[in-house]
């Protein structure tokens, strides 16, 4: 996994009130759990732009007040309207305890199914995988060559090497939907 380095500011206020008046002077309030007990510390919200507008999972290496360790991102928290964010929650990791995140799958060839005058459609653009941190590659890399017309590829078709899919094994990751063109060529060559 790719990382981002950040610094934190511990907090010394809690509660709704105290959140509110950080927000407007454009911090985020962050929490750190799995480290035996909770962190409550704030970020910059330009700080942590580049690691919540990205496909990217990344892994962050935090700084808050002299600690440091290492966690990835757990939640978001946005604002229904204005989409700012609210609130973020990291979770921290070590070699000994595997993770759950959500990484992102990346399509490789041209499918059969296109070439017969098919739509290639990308149904989970995210897969949840298990596992050791450093075990959790940057993305999940799918060879779609073999799909055929009106064929999918499920979950439990996908292999990720030395890390588990959390996803239901028969969702669907992607597929190659009939269009009309291809349904009329299928028809003129039955006749």
């Amino acid at each position: 996994m790719k990382t981002f380095d950040l610094v934190g500011t511990l907090r010394t206020e809690y509660g709704k009130k105290a959140a509110k008046a950080l927000r407007k002077e454009e911090l985020v309030p962050c929490n750190l759990y799995g480290c035996g007990k909770n962190v409550t510390f704030t970020v910059g919200k330009e700080a942590v732009r580049k690691l919540i507008y990205t496909p990217d999972t990344m892994l962050v290496n935090l700084t808050i007040g002299e600690a440091t360790c290492t966690a990835v991102v757990k939640e978001l928290q946005f604002h229904p309207v204005t989409e700012n964010v609210l609130h973020i929650d990291f979770l921290e990791v070590n070699d000994k305890k595997p993770v759950t995140v959500e990484i992102p799958v990346t399509l490789t060839g041209h499918a059969a199914g296109v070439k017969a005058g098919g739509k290639l459609s990308l149904e989970l653009r995210k897969l949840k995988v298990n596992g050791l941190y450093t075990n959790i590659p940057d993305r999940v890399v799918i060879d779609i060559t073999e799909l055929g017309l009106g064929k999918k590829l499920a979950v439990g078709d996908v292999q990720v090497e030395n890390c588990k899919l959390m996803n239901p094994q028969d969702a669907c990751v992607a597929q190659v939907k009939a269009t009309r063109a291809s349904a009329a060529a299928e028809t003129e060559a039955a006749e």
